[in-house]
């Protein structure tokens, strides 16, 4: 059996990946969504082993601990992992993975399974242009804009360490660009 393919998206926030990633699920439906272990409590409507799996922090420590983790972090007291048994299983049995991770975790799903993970980021047009979006949402205050700029300035600097870039200056186009993208990712064999 083939082994399926393993695409990452990373991207600076007020990139619009979130809105790429949701028409990408909804166009390849074959394409798995990789489910990450948290230690956040299941908000309703969630569901067990498709939004997240859901742990105690003992149990996420524990699985860390052993070495289970592709990735993980702590994002505001809680803690999120990539689980390698999860995606190992997925991709030895046929199926291709989409994956949302930030460049921590894009660099660690390189090192672990090298030209098997391809990497797409996501870029802004412009510095001043992905401001403007954060900006224009209306939805953080001002520390929290300053500090998700601070981050996008960091996360920037390494859009050309992956294997794809696009560049997202018109959704519709980029959303195009991307799905042909995955596409092509998906048909190699």
């Amino acid at each position: 059996m083939e082994r399926g393919k393993i695409i990452v998206i990373v991207a600076p926030s007020g990139t619009g990946k979130s809105t790429l990633i949701k028409n990408i699920k909804e166009e390849f439906r074959d394409l798995h969504w990789s489910v990450s272990f948290t230690t956040r409590p299941m908000r309703p409507g969630e569901v067990d082993g498709k939004h997240y799996f859901f742990i105690s922090k003992e149990e996420f420590f524990k699985k860390q601990k052993q070495g289970d983790f592709i990735e993980w972090a702590e994002v505001h007291g809680n803690y999120y992992g990539t689980s390698k048994g999860f995606v190992e299983s997925k991709i030895k049995h046929g199926f291709s993975l989409l994956l949302d991770l930030d460049i921590v975790g894009s660099d660690s799903m390189k090192k672990e399974f090298g030209e098997e993970a391809n990497v797409i980021f996501i870029a802004p047009p412009s510095f001043e242009e992905l401001e403007k979006r954060l900006r224009g949402r209306g939805t953080e205050n001002e520390d929290v804009i300053k500090l998700r700029l601070q981050n996008a300035k960091k996360e920037l600097e390494r859009k050309d360490d992956y294997d794809f870039l696009v560049i997202n200056d018109d959704l519709e186009h980029t959303q195009v660009e991307l799905k042909a993208l995955v596409k092509k990712i998906v048909e190699e064999s």
